[in-house]
C-alpha cells in the first residue's frame, strides 16, 4: 500500500485562493471507494494502490482546467513500503510514540 501527498495548484485563474479548486478535486476522491485520504492545510494524503492513486491523481489534475485553469502544477510524493504494512494512522502514531 502506498502513501502520496499531492498538491494541485492552478495558475492563471486571476485570484489567490484556492479552496474552491480544492472542494472540486475532493469531489473525485469522494467518488474512488478503494482509496483514503485525508486533507491537510498544505495538500492531501492518499492512502491505496498506487496505480488507484495515480489514475485519481490524474483525474484530479484536470479539474482546475475544467474550472478556467490556464496552467496546473501539481506536485505528488510517494511512500510505497513493500516491507510492512504501514497507514497514515500508523506513521503519525510512530511520531507520536516517540514525543512521550
Amino acid at each position: 500500500m502506498a502513501i502520496v501527498e499531492v498538491t494541485i495548484v492552478p495558475l492563471g485563474t486571476g485570484d489567490t485562493s484556492l479552496s474552491r479548486y480544492v472542494a472540486k478535486c475532493h469531489e473525485i476522491l469522494k467518488r474512488e471507494e478503494e482509496i483514503k485520504y485525508q486533507l491537510t492545510p498544505m495538500g492531501t494524503i492518499i492512502e491505496g494502490d498506487l496505480d488507484k492513486i495515480l489514475s485519481t491523481i490524474r483525474k484530479m489534475h484536470e479539474v482546475p482546467f475544467g474550472e478556467g485553469a490556464k496552467r496546473v502544477s501539481t506536485q505528488i510524493k510517494i511512500d510505497d513500503r513493500r516491507d510492512k504494512e504501514t497507514s497514515m494512522e500508523r506513521k503519525v502514531k510512530a511520531v507520536e510514540s516517540k514525543l512521550k
